[in-house]
């Protein structure tokens, strides 16, 4: 039987409020911690993930190279550390670049409704995945990874569109400043 997992119920100044079972968390859609990661590698190709068939939402989309949620009494850095160990065998420096608010449907009645920091690292080495968590991984252009999301937007997990774009505007708000 699974071990429950919990997330921590915060606030939109990301200040704790609580905790939730994490499923009856996505039924609710009340508003918790989460992060999300996008590994590059040195010819600026970002490491993207095709969630487990298993999954209980969003099976054998793909998305971002990790995302998860941050347990009691563990930081946002120290849960995006432990996830990429623990869905994709490596670990790396990472680097937080902006954090935002979104929430979304996901399916099965279920919605995501998330304090998300958005961590960014560089890797250059082997991954492993975890066949639980992970169906395969595929190093993408962002130009092609555009135009497939354009194509096929089903492809991909509803969070990912929106962290998508809002990487997209973070990078261009660096670009112009």
């Amino acid at each position: 039987m699974a071990k429950e997992e919990y997330v921590i119920l915060v606030n939109e100044k990301d200040e704790v409020i609580g905790e939730m079972e994490k499923q009856e968390a996505h039924v609710q859609g009340v508003l918790h911690r989460a992060f999300s990661i996008f590994i590059f590698n040195s010819q600026k190709k970002l490491l993207l993930q095709q969630r487990a068939a298993i999954k209980y939402h969003s099976p054998l989309q793909w998305t971002n190279t990790c995302c998860s949620h941050p347990r009691k009494e563990e930081s946002y850095i120290e849960a995006a550390h432990r996830r990429l160990q623990e869905e994709l065998g490596f670990d790396t420096e990472l680097t937080e670049k902006f954090h935002f608010i979104y929430k979304a449907e996901v399916g099965s009645g279920l919605i995501e409704h998330e304090f998300d920091r958005v961590f960014i690292g560089y890797y250059e080495g082997p991954v492993l995945i975890n066949p639980l968590e992970v169906e395969e991984v595929k190093w993408i252009d962002l130009d092609q990874l555009k135009q497939e999301m354009n194509q096929e937007p089903d492809k991909f997990t509803e969070w990912f569109k929106i962290i998508f774009d809002k990487y997209e505007e973070y990078i261009q708000t660096i670009a112009v400043s």
